[in-house]
């Protein structure tokens, strides 16, 4: 498995959902795991697969934010990482013998040009802006080409325009990431005094979305609006956005959690499906989400969640699931919906393996 993405330590937001998906494969004992990944402690079971040389460059890579981070913000001081990062890759996958080679994000297949190893890859939201920059969908296809292939994206609304661009050369499977088994176990007790919306997002003006402007008079003293997350932009916040940092699932989980009356989300980015909503949503809390399709596949409106596409929306769904009842009906309903269609991690372990076991019987 290769991810350019993965948390240096239990209080690391960064690919904290490959730790996640990696310690779960390692439990079956039908999986030999081998991760090439930035530095972190390893599940128990999986097999580091970077060299130390990689290993100290992807440090680097990490310390700078990110390869996607860099990307959107110093595109042209990048090409020089990204030219050096395909190269690892690529002597990565040459050098590791493997039956199947899970990729995740498409940016990290195409280093596998020249070899016919069978690959599943995990196509993400964000990879669609990928595939907008010229001449990249012309180069997967030629990864593709030379094959087997399952190009699994994490999300059911992405399955068409994939099928529309790669499905003469790969099967498009997708598969939903799991939930870990606490998340399901919290217990909310809001305080009806005080209304606390967590946002839980990388601080970004696409992340943001809208948000910033059509809070202005909605949030203050008795309604209480918590930011939680790295600032990869330089964003004024309003002074009635209370900004906590970067956070890591025990605070959530011990601390604010319990206490939230929901989570709000108003993001214009390319969402594939959103794992901290999923987590919430297990945890029993109501979402109010931006109206785009990754939300709309998760939320079902006024059952599981509220979609909204202005202020006067935003401004009833607070009003609504801020009432005892409601807010207990709709976080109730969320959690139903993500056991019964999301699972946990050892679920989504079971529908990759699932899918490498399809293609090695396609390679027999």
């Amino acid at each position: 498995m290769s991810s350019t993405s993965y948390p240096e330590n239990t209080q690391d937001w960064r690919g904290r959902f490959i730790a996640n998906l990696a310690a779960a494969l390692a439990r079956r004992e039908d999986i030999a795991l081998s991760l090439w990944a930035p530095p972190g402690e390893l599940p128990d079971n999986v097999v580091a697969a970077a060299t130390p040389d990689d290993v100290r460059w992807l440090r680097r890579l990490s310390q700078k934010g990110g390869i996607a981070h860099l990307l959107r913000n110093r595109r042209i001081f990048t090409v020089a990482i990204v030219v050096q990062l395909l190269a690892r890759l690529g002597r990565a996958y040459r050098h590791q013998p493997a039956d199947v080679c899970h990729v995740n994000w498409l940016q990290n297949a195409l280093p596998l040009w020249g070899t016919h190893t069978p690959a599943l890859i995990t196509v993400l939201g964000s990879d669609f802006g990928l595939l907008r920059l010229p001449g990249m969908k012309a180069l997967v296809r030629a990864v593709l080409r030379q094959r087997r292939v399952i190009l699994a994206p994490n999300a059911e609304w992405m399955r068409p325009e994939l099928e529309r661009m790669f499905g003469d050369l790969a099967e498009i499977r997708p598969i939903a990431f799991g939930v870990d088994d606490p998340w399901f176990a919290v217990v909310r007790r809001p305080p009806e005094q005080v209304w606390h919306w967590l946002v839980i997002t990388r601080l970004t003006r696409n992340k943001i979305g809208n948000l910033f402007e059509w809070g202005e008079g909605l949030f203050g003293k008795d309604r209480q609006l918590h930011l939680f997350g790295p600032m990869q932009e330089k964003i004024e916040l309003p002074h009635w956005a209370q900004y906590h940092g970067s956070t890591y699932p025990e605070e959530l989980l011990n601390t604010w959690f319990p206490q939230a009356c929901g989570l709000i989300t108003l993001s214009r980015h390319d969402e594939g499906r959103p794992q901290g909503m999923l987590e919430a949503m297990a945890a029993g809390l109501p979402v109010i989400a931006s109206n785009l399709s990754a939300h709309r596949d998760i939320i079902c409106h006024r059952q599981t969640g509220w979609l909204v596409d202005s202020v006067n929306e935003l401004r009833e769904a607070l009003a609504i699931l801020e009432m005892p009842s409601q807010n207990q009906e709709t976080g109730k309903a969320a959690r139903n919906w993500v056991k019964a269609n999301i699972g946990t991690w050892d679920d989504c372990a079971g529908r990759y393996a699932s899918a490498y076991q399809r293609l090695l019987e396609r390679k027999s």
